[in-house]
């Protein structure tokens, strides 16, 4: 079976719309699939209709930023009820605080030098919804930058002028909301927070003790070693495996929807009970 739990439309930052994403994996082959965007739900309606329409079973999804400590982490919640108050609540909370700070990212960006940043950014979106990414797709097609990485190099993070700082819910909240929901709550690619192994293992063991699930063992990225690790304090934790490309659809971005290394712990997967 091919299954991929984490995957972006356009209603955060990837670049398809949900029928397309559901198109591609269904032209992938995929057997189970989940739409995940960032911080919302909205684009779940149009991925059913069409996974519906597709023979394509449909895993409704959400990735929620999440402090834990001073850090962002990303929890995606798995088989979520969209007309969950509890979550829905939650979601609007973040939905905002992404509101207010394009605001002052645009602000910071026109202080130096980069003009109409915010209705620019805007004409990228296809939703209300504007994230970090899309202002550096704005910065590099207006040529202020080369890459995506050499923008949040120089703009987007920390004290640069369009790194604006403020919380997400902590962890444990954000694992709450999940549950309410009746989903499970996973940590999404556990080695791209830059910390050390031994910090991100510490990462786990709390959300372990917040009631985290599980874990994505294996991403779009992993390398077979990197696997191997996951898989092994996912066992050590009692988490449940996830897997997940993590496809957005940019021109750079190599992963592709259902490529993906072999789970090493079959027998725990986060999908073993559906």
């Amino acid at each position: 079976m091919i299954i991929d739990l984490h995957n972006h439309s356009y209603y955060s930052d990837g670049v398809l719309s949900p029928t397309e994403v559901v198109n591609l994996a269904k032209a992938q082959e995929c057997n189970v699939f989940a739409l995940t965007d960032h911080d919302t739900t909205d684009g779940l309606i149009e991925a059913q209709q069409q996974a519906d329409k597709v023979g394509l079973r449909l895993i409704h999804g959400v990735e929620v930023s999440a402090m834990w400590g001073n850090m962002t982490v990303h929890i995606v919640g798995l088989g979520v009820d969209i007309n969950n108050a509890t979550l829905q609540d939650g979601l609007k909370r973040h939905q905002e605080f992404r509101r207010v700070r394009a605001e002052k990212m645009a602000r910071g960006l026109g202080g130096a030098g980069v003009f109409g940043a915010l209705e620019k950014t805007q004409a990228i979106a296809k939703t209300d919804m504007i994230t970090r990414t899309h202002f550096a797709q704005m910065l590099v097609q207006e040529g202020v930058c080369k890459d995506m990485r050499s923008v949040f190099k120089r703009f987007l993070t920390g004290k640069k002028p369009g790194g604006v700082g403020g919380k997400w819910a902590e962890y444990d909240e954000v694992i709450s909301w999940i549950h309410a929901a009746g989903g499970q709550a996973v940590l999404a690619h556990p080695l791209r927070y830059r910390m050390t192994n031994t910090k991100v293992k510490r990462l786990l063991s709390h959300l372990a003790g917040a009631g985290l699930d599980g874990v994505e063992v294996v991403t779009g990225s992993s390398s077979a070693d990197e696997i191997t690790l996951v898989g092994q304090w996912a066992k050590e934790l009692n988490l449940l495996s996830s897997q997940g490309s993590d496809y957005h659809g940019w021109p750079n971005q190599r992963m592709v929807i259902g490529k993906l290394l072999e789970m090493p712990n079959p027998e725990t997967t986060i999908w073993r009970n559906w």
